[in-house]
């Protein structure tokens, strides 16, 4: 007959405390005396205890997984952010609860309300467009962290790359290079981190005094099969010596387009690192954006608001960099 598991009210006996004791030295309670805290610790090692994870949650109250809600998996940066975000997690003992919005209000609400259910620790969101004051009520005991872009109507944490000054930086690059008539391929900019990469390069070409026809500008390409018609198509409306891609999926429709044509003579920076862009010739220079650096500094500053719920909000801006790889270098 195999022994009765070791329960948490044999530790409680054997160490000479009550149950409610035994938990509070389980769940790491500051006001457990430090004596107490040894005698039953030891107890723990002696008897050879393993908490059972699912019963310390229901004891807390919440899960000892955290929520990560963003555009979809199947999105390059996204799906290394996730990737990223499990890593992070598993080093503080926590599982990852992922789900993907399509950038669907009523399905990022429905997916939220489903991982609060579920008692998640805490939340990280990639949020949709519109506002989520809804969020604000909803989660009053869950910490929120926002990733990649803010949310309207609610306070809460951001980390986040400043989307607006790192595409003028790129569209800054381009111009040195030469260039003046630049195309920019992008997301619609309902999406507050495409508006913001739209706004940076309206005003770097403003700094230089570079008028931008709407004809330059495909801000409405939400897919790589878009992107890539609108390269041909502004290509052969406008002729413009380079081209901002403003999204990695942008891009990945971008670059195979612009070899479709031979047209690997404009000049091409991307908003985005991706697999295979050192390989090709050119090698594509990109705008460097690590979803693993924002993933982990998220995570790190959900486990601290999880530690400190009544700290400050703040917005975390993790560094890019333009990583020159020949493709933004080519000159009119």
């Amino acid at each position: 007959m195999a022994a009765k598991p070791i329960i948490l009210r044999d530790v409680a006996q054997s160490a000479g405390v009550s149950l409610r004791t035994a938990s509070r030295v389980l769940n790491e309670d500051p006001n457990v005396a430090d004596a107490t805290r040894q005698r039953v610790l030891s107890v723990m090692e002696e008897l050879s205890y393993t908490p059972d994870a699912m019963a310390r949650s229901l004891r807390a109250g919440t899960d000892a997984t955290i929520g990560l809600v963003v555009e979809s998996v199947a999105d390059p940066f996204f799906g290394e952010l996730a990737e990223a975000v499990e890593a992070a997690a598993d080093d503080d003992g926590r599982s990852v609860l992922i789900g993907s919005t399509r950038q669907d209000p009523a399905r990022e609400r429905t997916l939220v309300e489903q991982m609060l259910q579920r008692r998640v620790s805490g939340l990280l969101l990639v949020p949709t467009s519109g506002s989520h004051d809804w969020l604000d009520r909803l989660a009053t005991a869950t910490p929120v962290v926002m990733v990649d872009r803010p949310a309207q109507g609610i306070d809460a944490d951001v980390v986040r790359v400043d989307d607006r000054e790192a595409t003028a930086k790129a569209t800054r690059h381009l111009i040195a290079q030469g260039h003046r008539t630049i195309a920019y391929v992008g997301d619609f900019p309902t999406v507050s981190t495409s508006a913001d990469r739209l706004e940076g390069f309206l005003l770097a070409m403003a700094e230089h005094g570079i008028e931008v026809p709407d004809a330059w500008v495909r801000a409405s390409c939400p897919t790589p099969e878009e992107a890539s018609a609108a390269t041909s198509d502004v290509i052969a409306t406008t002729s413009p010596t380079a081209i901002l891609s403003a999204a990695t999926r942008c891009s990945l429709g971008v670059v195979p387009a612009l070899h479709a044509l031979r047209r690997t003579d404009i000049a091409l920076v991307g908003f985005g690192d991706f697999a295979m862009a050192d390989s090709l010739q050119p090698g594509i220079t990109v705008i460097d954006h690590s979803a693993r650096a924002v993933a982990v500094s998220a995570v790190a500053r959900l486990m601290s608001r999880l530690s400190r719920p009544d700290m400050p909000t703040e917005v975390t801006y993790v560094p890019v960099r333009l990583v020159e790889r020949g493709s933004g270098e080519l000159r009119p």
